[in-house]
């Protein structure tokens, strides 16, 4: 009985795989790895690469190829100049149009200006007011801003000592629309200035419609009997505006 002979090799490689060799015939071998022709898909929609260059491909190796993102664009970042700045010029219109017309048979929603308080709007109006105030004193544009900042300060005081629920930016926004009955009657002052009784009358008409419109959204059903603690300072507010205009 003769023994058995080596058994056949399971796997034999053929040419295009990895050859085992010994470690006595390691020593012997020699050769290279030629690098791999990466190719970059530029995105063009077209199907067209490139082939990357070193750096690349140096970078990627090593695990950096984070550095050659490229972030999309945001488009956050493309919002338009008057939504970015946070400017509604519907919701001004809107709200100059309850102010001038304060009668509630009109069917505005007058409330929005109290509830829904912008600074652009009234900023705007204040600086038009103080613009037509001019007569050539520039001094004018800073005393009619400050009174604006400081007297709707006192009136949102005292509205809160009153026990009135109103934020100052809500007061702030209303005394600022309610200077456009002044605007409306200054050209008609320029037209009817050398007839005293009437200017008199068209100042005092300004007034009250600038002293309504604002006491009508400030001055709440929390009030009850203490309206009138709100309403005349209110109303004196509105006739040191008209005296900034007139010079008096």
């Amino acid at each position: 009985m003769q023994p058995p002979g080596p058994a056949p090799p399971l796997y034999a490689p053929g040419s295009g795989d990895f050859t085992f060799v010994s470690s006595a015939d390691a020593d012997d071998l020699s050769g290279s790895i030629a690098s791999p022709d990466v190719k970059l898909n530029l995105g063009g929609g077209g199907g067209e690469f490139i082939k990357e260059s070193s750096a690349t491909t140096f970078l990627r190796q090593r695990g950096y190829g984070w550095l050659l993102e490229v972030e999309d664009d945001d488009p956050e970042d493309n919002k338009p100049l008057l939504e970015e700045l946070d400017i509604d010029l519907k919701d001004i219109y809107y709200k100059i149009r309850c102010v001038l017309m304060p009668m509630p048979s009109l069917g505005f929603n007058r409330q929005v200006v109290r509830d829904n308080p912008d600074f652009w709007g009234p900023l705007a109006v204040v600086l038009f007011f103080s613009m037509i105030s001019l007569y050539g004193q520039f001094k004018v544009v800073s005393w009619i801003i400050t009174i604006w900042i400081f007297g709707s300060l006192t009136i949102f005081l005292l509205a809160r000592v009153l026990g009135g629920e109103v934020a100052y930016g809500q007061v702030l926004g209303v005394i600022g629309y309610s200077l456009l009955p002044l605007i409306v009657i200054a050209p008609v002052l320029l037209v009817v200035g050398s007839f005293e009784v009437v200017s008199t009358l068209i100042k005092l008409f300004g007034v009250f419609w600038a002293a309504y419109s604002a006491a009508s959204l400030l001055v709440g059903e929390e009030f009850k009997t203490k309206k009138p603690l709100l309403i005349y300072p209110i109303f004196l507010l509105y006739i040191y505006f008209l005296s900034l205009y007139t010079g008096v």
